[in-house]
């Protein structure tokens, strides 16, 4: 079985759209695209470049369309974009001229992806996706990457039906500009109890 790892660069109040650029998703008027770039420093670049290791991706349609007109061109920044594996869950695009590219079109897919042997498979951006995946517990580690600002609006990371679920805090940085780079794993239900005597 392989894991399936959510990456999300998120603000505090948890909105993921358009983190890189103004343009990248502009989509509900969402005005403040590009919210990333202030928080960039060294320490940030090197927890990137160890997120960004070789591995299978499974991406949203309009990250995948967002990805495919920019990453082919600019391996400099990630060398093994082109030769690993992206799987896209589409329902109304089937086919891509980037390389290594598979799509998927359904929740069974998915399910049969993460039941196949294999390394971790990693889903940047994909809003909707991961809230597909959320709702079927199919999520078995968060790499977050918390940034010190509030937006409001926007496409959020935990959205309607997230499951109620446990995770432990199994490695954490903090950047000189306030980045939390945090990664969860799964760990099991969730336990409740009283506080206090």
């Amino acid at each position: 079985m392989r894991k399936i790892i959510v990456l999300s660069m998120i603000t505090l109040d948890g909105v993921m759209q358009s983190p890189g650029s103004p343009d990248e998703d502009t989509a509900n008027g969402f005005e403040n695209g590009g919210w990333v770039a202030p928080f960039e420093d060294e320490a940030s670049g090197e927890m990137m470049q160890k997120l960004m290791k070789p591995a299978d991706l499974l991406l949203g349609r309009k990250t995948f369309q967002i990805w495919e007109a920019y990453w082919p061109k600019h391996t400099k920044y990630w060398p093994t974009i082109n030769e690993v594996t992206k799987y896209v869950m589409s329902t109304t695009v089937s086919e891509s001229d980037w390389e290594n590219t598979v799509f998927l079109n359904s929740l069974s897919d998915i399910e049969k992806l993460k039941n196949s042997n294999g390394e971790a498979i990693q889903v940047w951006g994909s809003a909707e996706l991961i809230q597909l995946l959320f709702k079927n517990d199919l999520v078995d580690e968060l790499w977050l990457m918390i940034h010190p600002i509030t937006i409001g609006k926007g496409k959020k990371l935990f959205n309607e039906g997230t499951i109620p679920a446990a995770f432990t805090l199994a490695e954490n940085t903090v950047t000189p500009s306030g980045v939390i780079f945090a990664n969860y794993k799964r760990a099991g239900e969730i336990v409740t109890g009283t506080v206090g005597p």
